[in-house]
């Protein structure tokens, strides 16, 4: 019977395989050495290795990035953990204009192996500054590779192939994700990055899904099932590179595209996505390409409003029962996320 276990602790498994393995491998950031650890993700780490190897840090997000991008050229592998993804925004000078750079300005002489590990995703009411998904603006920057793992098995294999890898690389995981569990083998490997996966698969729509809607979007293809409808969902794991070629022979059998994020959907990833299938596709696409994902307004801090807020496999299947009608708003389900957002408040939601 194949082992089961936490999301948390596949994360947690891969970082202490990498140190064991490799003596320059270390980790810091805010918390990492608390008994929390990062939702569990580094607790154990910290126990084997203890604060020479895994150790808190100051709130200086920029400044600390920088000694992890300069620890990496100079030969360490740092892994870097931010709590929050949000926090990236004070990291972006170091790892945009240095870490993504350094090795194309060296002519490749150079290289910057830091891995940035970041949580998206709402708890607890955290509002505007507190719950982004900030994964498209990471990935605007050449040179960077930012995977998004959903499932534990993904989460350690990924993480490893970061760990072990030339590239800087930003891992951004849900918070919901992190009690999920799942099969993961106890051994050494690796999930390349670039590479999707058929969490799947269906003859009518392709769905790719990012993060935490993937599970909605299998929740979403099984109450589609019910109908009729049978929806291929590919886990897109990676979106830095992005699997354009596993995407698109999808979408060629299928003729349908939904797209579903957990950003927001102006100027998002599900944009990119389109638009090179779009590219490449037009006139095999049966109907407008959908987009699933959050509204264009700050994320509200209210429980009520929250549960406007996200989307969830209902919005999935309604886009999916969209595009099998060959519908089109002109603006993806961006205008139907902000309608149940400002929906009168006299109503459940």
């Amino acid at each position: 019977m194949a082992r089961v276990i936490a999301y948390s602790d596949a994360l947690a498994e891969a970082t202490m395989m990498a140190m064991e393995r490799d003596p320059s491998v270390f980790v810091m950031g805010v918390g990492v050495d608390d008994p929390g650890g990062i939702f569990g993700s580094t607790r154990a780490p910290y126990l084997r290795f203890g604060d020479a190897r895994v150790f808190d840090t100051p709130i200086s997000e920029c400044a600390l990035t920088g000694v992890a991008v300069g620890a990496a050229m100079s030969g360490m592998r740092p892994m870097m953990v931010h709590a929050r993804n949000d926090f990236l925004l004070l990291t972006l000078d170091q790892l945009a204009n240095h870490g993504a750079k350094w090795s194309y300005m060296a002519g490749g002489r150079l290289k910057a192996p830091v891995v940035v590990r970041a949580v998206i995703g709402r708890g607890w009411g955290q509002a505007a500054q507190h719950s982004q998904s900030l994964q498209a603006v990471v990935a605007h920057f050449p040179g960077l590779q930012v995977i998004m793992p959903a499932t534990p098995y993904d989460a350690k294999g990924m993480l490893l192939s970061a760990l072990t890898g030339d590239w800087p690389v930003v891992c951004i995981e849900h918070r919901w994700s992190f009690g999920q569990t799942g099969e993961v083998p106890e051994e050494f490997y690796t999930v390349p990055i670039g590479e999707a996966h058929v969490a799947r698969p269906g003859r009518d729509v392709t769905v790719v899904a990012i993060s935490q809607m993937v599970g909605e979007s299998l929740k979403a293809a099984s109450l589609l099932a019910a109908q009729g409808v049978e929806a291929e969902v590919i886990d897109l794991r990676s979106i830095r590179p992005w699997d354009v070629e596993a995407v698109c022979a999808s979408v060629q059998r299928t003729g349908r595209l939904v797209i579903a994020d957990t950003g927001w959907v102006t100027f998002g990833v599900g944009a990119e996505i389109s638009a090179r299938v779009s590219e490449r596709l037009l006139h095999e696409l049966r109907a407008p390409v959908r987009r699933v994902g959050l509204p264009a307004v700050p994320t509200p801090c209210a429980p009520v409003l929250e549960r406007a807020y996200y989307p969830g496999a209902d919005d999935v299947a309604r886009a999916v029962l969209e595009v099998m009608r060959g519908a089109s708003t002109g603006e993806g389900l961006d205008s139907a996320a902000e309608s149940r957002l400002h929906k009168p408040f006299h109503g459940p939601f």
